[in-house]
C-alpha cells in the first residue's frame, strides 16, 4: 500500500487535497477504516458567498460517532441540509463564468439521499476527478494501518483548523474577491465553477 495515496473521503475537498493528488501518479487509496475524526472536511467544506467564506456542513446521525468506522457514518436527514447547500451553491457562483456549465453535474447530490457519508464523498471524488480530467486509479483501504510511508499518507495533512505548510495558494480570480479579497482554502468548486477546463492546469 506504500505505492499508493493514502487519502481521505472529503465533502467537496479543498484545492490543496486536488493539489497533492495532481502532484503525483500514483494511484489512489480512500480511507474508509479510520475512526471518523469530527471536524474535519470529512463532512464540510467552505465557499465564497458574498458575505466571505461559508462553510457548509453536513450533518451526520449521532451516538458514538468518534468510535466507528468513517464507512460507517450515516449522514442525518433531520433538517433540509441538501436544499440549503444547493441554494448557497447557486447563490455564491450564479454569477460564476462556469456554474451553468457544471450544474447539472452537481444537482443530483442534493436531491438524492445517500445513506453513507463515505459513499456520498467518493461519488463527489470520482465526478470531480471527471470533470478535472484527472485519470488516476482509485480503491480503497481494506483495513486500518496506523502508519505508512510518510511521503504517500495525508490522510491527516488537510485539516479545517491547521495550516498546510506545504501547500501555498496561488491568488486566481474568485467573483467576489472585490469586496473580500482572494480567500484560500476553499473547495475546489470555487476554483472549478470560476476557471472551469483551465482549473487543471492552475492545480
Amino acid at each position: 500500500m506504500d505505492n499508493h495515496l493514502i487519502l481521505p473521503a472529503f465533502y467537496l475537498p479543498p484545492i490543496a487535497y486536488f493539489s497533492i493528488l495532481n502532484g503525483s501518479s500514483l494511484p489512489i487509496l480512500l480511507e474508509g477504516q479510520e475512526h471518523y475524526p469530527k471536524q474535519t472536511y470529512r463532512n464540510r467544506t467552505s465557499v465564497y458567498s458574498a458575505n466571505g467564506k461559508l462553510d457548509l456542513i453536513v450533518p451526520v446521525q449521532h451516538g458514538n460517532v468518534g468510535h466507528i468506522k468513517m464507512k460507517d457514518v450515516r449522514i442525518s436527514y433531520d433538517a433540509e441540509w441538501q436544499r440549503l447547500h444547493w441554494m448557497s451553491l447557486q447563490t455564491a457562483y450564479r454569477s460564476s463564468a462556469y456554474f451553468e456549465y457544471y450544474e447539472d453535474d452537481f444537482r443530483p447530490f442534493y436531491q438524492r439521499r445517500h445513506e453513507w457519508l463515505f459513499d456520498y464523498n467518493t461519488a463527489q471524488l470520482e465526478l470531480l476527478l471527471r470533470l478535472l480530467k484527472i485519470d488516476r486509479p482509485t480503491g480503497y483501504t481494506e483495513s486500518y494501518r496506523e502508519n505508512y510511508e510518510p511521503a504517500t499518507d495525508f490522510r491527516q495533512v488537510i485539516h479545517p483548523k491547521k495550516a498546510h505548510t506545504s501547500y501555498i495558494a496561488k491568488p486566481y480570480y474568485q467573483v467576489f474577491e472585490n469586496k473580500h479579497g482572494f480567500i484560500p482554502g476553499l473547495s475546489i468548486v470555487d476554483l472549478l465553477f470560476n476557471h472551469g477546463p483551465q482549473s487543471k492546469g492552475y492545480l
